[in-house]
């Protein structure tokens, strides 16, 4: 017989959604658990360690740490902002965007006007384009709210509806500029129906400060982890939730392995597909759940990490967005030429502050899941592991041959000091993650269709609430941002983000 755990609130999934909605319960005196399935806690922000260099699975940079920016003021009223030690990215291009056979290495700065100078000494007749779109930049975020830690409801539909595309192409007929600063889409999977407030937020929150994680996004996650037990929250993991019993429009309980779980309340940080598949047979036929499972997810990578021979290469304090041309830019659809990716994020770690060398790098791609298809039925995790036969591995090798030879273009020597090499496909962030195909930003959001995507941390199901990267934002600071909304929602408590706000603001 299963042991019997009882809580106030289950937290199943501790990506970056679940560790801010437990951590915001905990605080406000709720007998929390969180319930993780792999070894390590924190969904994306999880690290793996490969001839003793620490490399992340998903979070490469952070925008607007300061303590006086959006970001930093969340993370400091949780607590976790002074446990993490970050790096401040160059201030004059934290983003390189390149696009093959063009010698010009195209910058986005730290700073408004930073951001118009540095562009306009390569654009000089482009000055106004920038102009408006910094301001255009500034005018979607101003109609977020949360964004701006006020605590007001409701969205502007109207700019919700506008794409990418559609305002980068209203502000400028250059083709390149266009590429350029719509370069870093990689951030949250750009297309042709990508809507743009989605990348005035994120694009916003680097231009007020970019950073990384000195010695990987790991910290993240122990700093939340340290909370959470210091407001008396109990963490397990190993702890796969793989049965939801209800009574009737509740859930009583969840069921692992081991042990069932019995609480008033359930979070789910899980994708909303692995949800779906936990519902009963009346649960599952409800017209939302039917609605959302039509919902599409955004495209899943293909990463290939280096190990480096020491003081070899040069650190170099900022990404590479590298494209075979400006037309790459614009949509992940149709990425791939054979073996070889027509654009490549490439980025580093570093171990240490003002370090001269860098001692790994990472490159990701967008990859559709399609083109793993053939192993899709086998299964890969350190707690499970599994064997995928010869001709996966040398679909890998062949892939993360053709990423170094893009990148040794913009490190010369790299190829002759690589130390080992190793690669992730859909399938293992499928298998880590949890994600039904590997995506790396949940459910793709569309400016055709802005609010089917637009998920409300608020179910059906009279005790459940949802958080994480399928609800309303993606990123660290829109999970973040849902975090709060799923807390609020789960408290049932009108002025909770109107005192949290006002707290952070004080500070």
């Amino acid at each position: 017989m299963k042991e019997t755990r009882c809580f106030d609130v289950v937290v199943m999934g501790s990506g970056l959604g679940g560790l801010v909605t437990g951590l915001l319960l905990a605080k406000a005196g709720k007998k929390v658990c969180i319930l993780e399935k792999n070894n390590q806690y924190g969904g994306n922000l999880q690290t793996f360690v490969r001839d003793r260099e620490i490399f992340d699975s998903g979070v490469h940079y952070i925008g607007s740490l300061g303590k006086d920016e959006n970001l930093g003021k969340y993370w400091q009223h949780l607590g976790v902002l002074d446990s993490v030690h970050f790096q401040r990215m160059d201030m004059d291009h934290f983003d390189i965007v390149r696009f093959q056979d063009d010698p010009i290495a195209y910058p986005h700065a730290q700073g408004t006007a930073n951001f118009i100078q540095q562009l306009s000494a390569i654009f000089p007749d482009e000055r106004a384009a920038l102009e408006q779109y910094i301001a255009q930049i500034a005018y979607y975020c101003e109609q977020f709210p949360l964004y701006q830690l006020k605590a007001e409801a409701g969205y502007n539909a109207e700019i919700m509806e506008r794409s990418s595309w559609d305002v980068i192409s209203s502000l400028t007929a250059n083709k390149k500029l266009q590429a350029v600063l719509l370069g870093n889409g990689f951030l949250y999977g750009l297309h042709r129906d990508a809507p743009f407030y989605m990348h005035a937020l994120i694009i916003n929150s680097y231009m007020q400060s970019a950073w990384r994680c000195t010695k990987g996004g790991s910290q993240i996650t122990k700093a939340f982890t340290r909370q959470l037990r210091q407001h008396g929250a109990k963490l397990y993991s190993h702890q796969h939730v793989t049965q939801l019993n209800f009574d009737g429009n509740r859930i009583a309980s969840c069921e692992t392995a081991t042990h069932r779980y019995k609480a008033d309340q359930f979070i789910s940080n899980l994708s909303l597909s692995a949800l779906f598949k936990l519902f009963n047979e009346e649960q599952r036929n409800k017209p939302y759940v039917k609605r959302v499972q039509g919902l599409k997810e955004g495209p899943s990578v293909f990463s290939t990490h280096l190990v480096l021979n020491p003081n070899a290469i040069p650190y170099f304090n900022h990404n590479i967005y590298h494209f075979e041309s400006e037309e790459d830019v614009f949509s992940y659809i149709g990425n791939w030429r054979g073996f070889r990716p027509k654009s490549l994020l490439i980025t580093c770690n570093p171990s240490e502050d003002k370090q001269a060398y860098t001692t790994n790098i990472s490159m990701l791609t967008y990859m559709d899941p399609v083109q793993v298809i053939q192993w899709k039925d086998t299964f890969n995790t350190v707690n499970y592991p599994g064997n995928r036969d010869e001709h996966y591995q040398q679909f890998k090798e062949h892939i993360a041959h053709e990423m170094i030879s893009i990148a040794a273009a913009y490190l010369p020597n790299l190829k002759n000091h690589i130390k080992s090499i190793h690669t992730s496909s859909p399938l293992s962030y499928r298998d880590y993650i949890g994600n039904k195909d590997g995506s790396m930003y949940g459910i793709e959001k569309l400016a055709s269709n802005p609010m089917a995507s637009m998920i409300s941390p608020k179910t059906k199901v009279q005790n459940l609430v949802l958080t994480g990267q399928d609800i309303r934002l993606h990123g660290l600071l829109g999970v973040t941002i849902t975090g709060f909304l799923a807390a609020a929602e789960a408290l049932q408590d009108p002025l909770f983000l109107t005192n949290a706000f006002k707290e952070m603001n004080d500070d």
